[in-house]
């Protein structure tokens, strides 16, 4: 149940991140309050991972997928750059979050 936390953590991140991108400096009300309510609710799924992961495995795969996640989506949905310069570290990122997860006991 710790890893699903974190991950639904990382994928509430995801969410935030987009919403605040589209609430264009909370000017928009729908994706200013979908931020309110999806950031808070990816520190408690992290908090509750935290009783069990240590919170530099927990805070580094929550951020990492956040960055990944958020990343992929931009290209996907907002039309954000896809070049080999962004795309290469993006998967670096992704083997370096899996490798620490499964380095984690």
């Amino acid at each position: 149940m710790t890893w699903v936390a974190l991950f639904l953590a990382a994928g509430f991140e995801i969410v935030w991140a987009l919403a605040l991108k589209r609430s264009d400096g909370f000017s928009h009300l729908g994706p200013s309050i979908v931020f309110l309510i999806a950031a808070p609710l990816s520190v408690l799924l992290l908090a509750l991972a935290l009783r069990e992961l240590p919170v530099g495995t927990a805070y580094a795969i929550w951020t990492g997928t956040g960055a990944v996640g958020t990343a992929i989506l931009g290209i996907v949905l907002l039309a954000e750059p896809a070049s080999a310069s962004r795309l290469l570290p993006i998967g670096l990122i992704a083997v370096g979050i899996a490798w620490l997860a499964l380095g984690t006991k």
